[in-house]
């Protein structure tokens, strides 16, 4: 009679599993709020500095680049740096959440979260 009821422990291993991934998930995200990357242009000129989530936390430049002439490649290198930082932080969340997946056992190339 309770014999259909075996599948209870496999749903109750699930939802643990589903758990845990949700706490390693959260420790991931908090991870990446703290690690940052570092992109620059122009040869170091410029540099800007972001979280692996993205978030620009700071920016340097060089003062030699500060002729009123060079304005628009002075822009042009800001944003660059910028570009590059948000590129390299992209980079490090995937490869972070690559290591998450792989330590679930999940398909290679499964994109995390859901």
């Amino acid at each position: 009679m309770l014999k259909g009821l075996g599948g209870l422990g496999d749903m109750a291993k699930m939802m643990k599993a589903a758990q845990e991934m949700q706490g390693k998930m959260a420790q991931i995200q908090e991870d990446l709020a703290r690690m940052t990357v570092t992109g620059e242009s122009g040869a170091g000129l410029v540099r800007a500095t972001c979280t692996a989530k993205g978030e620009l936390t700071a920016l340097e430049i060089d003062p030699s680049i500060f002729v009123p002439s060079e304005k628009q490649v002075v822009e042009d290198l800001i944003l660059a740096a910028i570009k590059n930082a948000q590129a390299r932080a992209a980079d490090l969340s995937q490869r972070e959440m690559e290591k998450l997946a792989e330590g679930l056992g999940l398909p290679a190339g499964m994109k995390l979260p859901f």
